[in-house]
């Protein structure tokens, strides 16, 4: 497998991969600072340590894609003494590494290959040549990563078959045992999200807290959860199934955006042995799992079209067949539902069934997006820090007063969970005890180009009302006739979240028009276009 590399572009493993890591471990700031101004512009996430003792902890925790350590660092541990450290340990011993030094003698060459390092940088570098060196080792580590996943992957189902094939298996057994396994699992997020992941106390999140607390006593009512992307939806499910008289019960999580269409069905209800090849053994399907307690599906806009019948006559009857069965299975489940989409406009587009929606939004909770409760980003992000410190062993480091004023002014497109992991990176890298404004990494937005003097007054409207990237997505629309969420990752280079964000808040907006369902949705010109 071959890597084209060029080093005039910005450089990526994907679009729906993560941002490569590298970390960096130099006890010289300037040094540090230098090599994150070079790799950060191309694509990469840079964690910056002073010491060889740091980098093995901060290694563990974000397991990064490549490690440049310099050679000559104080403490106990030099590069050497670390790269040793680094490569006894299971975690961290496959990752590649790369020796910063100011040798150039053979002898610290060979040492530094003998000890398990992948290449070397002689300072002062190039930016050209270190930038070349970490595109290449961290290609190479991801298609060797990919190469080992896909044999065992291939080793596991081949296992898996032969068990299947030679051995007597007890389907209720198991499945009991892997429903008591999630209720646990279930249980063991709630204690440490559930009401307290909850956490606010601006006027929009009381509101929202007290709709939550109404609904919990309310055993069987199905509940719409609504909101943008990263701001809760499935603690509030937890909340509304662990506050509640199912408690006790399993909370069975399924997200339907991540399910292959053709195994849905199988999956919500079930199949006998022999429905369909591949079907070995008889497999309870989750609202089976999920009897007497709570199955939350997030993302319920994407349930198939072709399912949605079979479904709501659950929802109406408790009662359903599983695939090639022919006995109905009665169950006692509460729905929960969560979606960022507008549902309505589905059922407009007759792609989700009217009566299945108002089936669902019984009970409606508005997740409100955190830019809407900025009084509570200092609680979050405070809590953040402190759960993260934990799990890290470092002493919580304290977020300085102009951190918080940067936070609370910021927009958070990502919401909570951007917020979140701005925290945990903020938290790794703090030095000195503190999170300053130069330890929070925002999400950057492309300038509004200035407007031209000659434009006609409804472009310098959509120049003046639009971001940079807004911007874009709305000329490139009008350019083509329409776009995806897929080729708008593409033109911008983000993630699907932040793509959906966009496309989303255009669509309200007027300037941009969905149609089709989600997994074939289109975007066209709106009518302020």
């Amino acid at each position: 497998m071959n890597a084209e590399i060029d080093s005039d572009k910005p450089w990526s493993l994907g679009e729906d991969r993560d941002r490569p890591r590298v970390l960096i471990a130099d006890d010289v700031a300037e040094n540090r600072e230098l090599l994150r101004e070079t790799i950060e512009p191309h694509g990469f996430d840079a964690f910056l340590v002073p010491s060889g003792e740091v980098a093995l902890r901060v290694a563990r925790k974000v397991l990064p894609d490549l490690i440049l350590l310099d050679i000559r660092m104080p403490g106990t541990l030099d590069g050497f003494a670390a790269c040793q450290e680094l490569k006894r340990n299971p975690e961290t011993k496959d990752i590649p590494l790369i020796f910063i030094t100011i040798d150039d003698d053979k002898a610290s060459i060979v040492r530094a290959f003998k000890e398990g390092a992948v290449d070397y940088i002689i300072k002062p570098f190039s930016k050209e040549e270190a930038l070349a060196r970490v595109r290449t080792h961290v290609a190479l580590h991801r298609m060797t990563q990919d190469l080992r996943d896909k044999n065992t992957a291939l080793e596991n189902e081949i296992a898996r078959r032969e068990e299947a094939e030679s051995a007597k298996f007890h389907a209720e057994e198991k499945l009991r045992e892997e429903s008591e396994r999630l209720t646990f699992l279930s249980e063991q997020e709630a204690s440490r999200w559930g009401i307290d992941g909850l956490l606010g106390k601006s006027a929009t999140f009381q509101a929202m807290a007290r709709n939550v607390k109404k609904i919990q006593s309310a055993k069987s009512m199905s509940v719409l959860v609504t909101g943008e992307s990263g701001t809760g939806k499935e603690l509030i499910a937890r909340a509304v199934h662990f506050g509640g008289q199912r408690s006790k019960r399993p909370f069975i999580p399924m997200n339907c955006s991540a399910i292959p269409r053709d195994l849905t069905e199988s999956i919500l209800f079930g199949h006998r042995k022999g429905s369909f090849s591949g079907a070995l053994q008889d497999k309870k399907g989750l609202f089976e799992m999920a009897d007497g307690g709570t199955l939350f599906l997030d993302e319920i806009g994407d349930l198939p079209l072709e399912l949605q019948a079979k479904f709501l006559r659950v929802l109406e009857d408790s009662r359903f067949i599983p695939v090639g069965g022919s006995t109905e299975i009665e169950v006692d489940v509460r729905i929960v539902a969560a979606t960022h989409q507008y549902l309505e406009e589905l059922v407009e587009n007759k792609c989700f069934r009217h009566d299945l929606y108002f089936r669902l939004a019984q009970y409606t909770i508005q997740a409100p997006a955190l830019r809407e409760r900025k009084e509570d980003i200092p609680l979050l992000a405070l809590h953040f820090i402190k759960m993260f410190a934990k799990e890290t062993g470092v002493e919580a480091p304290v977020l300085t007063e102009e951190a918080v004023a940067r936070l609370v002014e910021y927009s958070f497109p990502g919401n909570i969970r951007e917020l979140k992991n701005m925290m945990e990176r903020a938290v790794i890298e703090a030095e000195d005890g503190r999170i300053s404004v130069a330890d929070l990494h925002f999400f950057k937005v492309k300038k509004t180009p200035k407007p031209d003097p000659e434009t006609k007054v409804e472009s310098e409207f959509h120049s003046s009302s639009l971001a940079g990237e807004e911007l874009e997505i709305v000329e490139r629309v009008k350019e083509t006739g329409s776009l995806t969420n897929s080729e708008c990752r593409e033109l911008l280079g983000i993630n699907i979240d932040r793509a959906y964000y966009l496309l989303n808040k255009l669509n309200s907006s007027g300037f941009i028009k969905r149609i089709g369902g989600h997994r074939g949705s289109r975007y066209v010109p709106g009518p302020n276009a």
